[in-house]
């Protein structure tokens, strides 16, 4: 499979090119980058505006992206709203269904290891709404703190929005468990499964949340796609976010007949090339089997973890009981960002920085970590020469 990827031919200041930040964008297989392309110099048009050949192709071909993705994630086509991101998904449950419904008194719960694009939208209508957040505490271990977050679904709380997998600590929450805890209590709940869809086989319908939201450029799809999946009621109750074409049936001046959800979320001209790859990256992750990635990657994970743990110095973030491929550490005495820049001048590419969540840097103490984020097309062999570049790095840094 490692052939499938082209970049990772890759090398990097005379280094072969040791790719371990996957949390951050997923690298792409060249079945991918060829649908991307085959669009482009054979079926190039807009969709669902032109009668012409180019445009019925263009059409065919997008809306069967839709179809893709939705066979992935087990969910009916018509309750999917392809949009650019996770970002942008949460953000249209944020304006679309928390805003007109939200009230002052009333509360949104969010937990400790969420990213920003899971904090500030709420923040955002909190702050319109008269809302207060609440936020939901994890463990020593990195593990939700499921007594301490059901105390806080009180009658007052409307929205309950939870990451699948933390993209920092690599945390598995039970979803399931936690949505279920939710509905018993008429409340409503938003997943983020940005960092689930890529490693682990999705069920949306088997975990009983109300919104589900992905991100297609960490699933090895092209950057600017993703998906908001919606149950029915709540599509056809939201009021659109954006206006413009293809998001109406009938247009007035003196009133505008909207487009069926979920046309009617998806205003302007989208990106199709992007979507045609997605479904391409739907396709490729399907034909490898969700079930043999997860199980491939919790194989490198613990390979990486132990030769993390054989280094003297080295803080490992997060050791839950369920736990995806993600490694976030610091080594005594030096920063996060000095650590890879000097990983990068081995070849080795890792993230450093707050990862996007402030309230889980805060919570340790520390303003950045390195993380370190491997997919099922890296190996053994190059989870060895991280292990002995940073070693190196961290000799450098003594």
């Amino acid at each position: 499979m490692r052939a499938d990827f082209p970049v990772l031919e890759r090398r990097v200041h005379g280094k072969p090119l040791v790719y371990l930040d996957s949390a951050n964008t997923g690298q792409k297989p060249r079945q991918v980058i060829e649908a991307v392309d085959d669009f482009f110099r054979n079926h190039n048009a807009n969709v669902s505006r032109a009668v012409h050949a180019l445009g019925s192709e263009a059409t065919e071909a997008f809306e069967g992206a839709r179809g893709k993705l939705a066979r992935f994630l087990n969910v009916r086509p018509n309750e999917l709203v392809l949009c650019s991101g996770t970002t942008f998904a949460i953000n249209l449950v944020a304006y679309s269904w928390a805003l007109p419904r939200l009230r002052a008194g009333d509360a949104i719960v969010v937990t400790r290891m969420e990213h920003h694009a899971n904090i500030v939208p709420w923040q955002l209508i909190a702050e319109r709404t008269g809302a207060t957040l609440k936020v939901a505490d994890i463990d020593e271990r990195g593990d939700l703190d499921l007594a301490q977050l059901e105390s806080l679904l009180t009658p007052e709380v409307k929205l309950l929005a939870v990451a699948h997998v933390s993209n920092v600590l690599g945390t598995v929450n039970p979803v399931r468990e936690i949505c279920r805890m939710a509905r018993k209590r008429g409340i409503a709940t938003l997943v983020d499964g940005s960092q689930a869809a890529p490693h682990r086989p999705v069920d949306v319908a088997s975990i009983g949340c109300d919104f589900y939201a992905i991100t297609g450029h960490k699933m090895a799809g092209p950057t600017g796609t993703g998906a908001l999946w919606a149950k029915r009621e709540h599509l056809e109750a939201m009021p659109p976010f954006l206006g413009g074409g293809e998001m109406i049936r009938e247009v007035r001046f003196d009133g505008t007949v909207y487009n069926d959800a979920p046309h009617k979320f998806e205003a302007g001209t989208p990106n199709i090339a992007g979507f045609i790859g997605l479904g391409a990256a739907c396709d490729y992750l399907s034909s490898i089997g969700m079930h043999n990635i997860e199980a491939r990657e919790q194989e490198l994970l613990a390979h990486l973890t132990d030769r993390l743990d054989a280094i003297d110095g080295v803080r490992i973030f997060g050791r839950a009981r369920e736990k995806a491929a993600v490694v976030s550490f610091l080594v005594e005495g030096a920063h996060a960002h000095d650590l890879a820049t000097l990983l990068d001048l081995e070849g080795v590419a890792v993230r450093s920085g707050h990862h996007c969540a402030h309230p889980l840097m805060q919570h340790f103490g520390v303003p950045a970590t390195c993380r370190a984020s491997p997919a099922f097309y890296n190996t053994f062999e190059e989870i060895d020469a991280f292990a002995e570049a940073l070693v190196k790095v961290r000799n450098l840094l003594a």
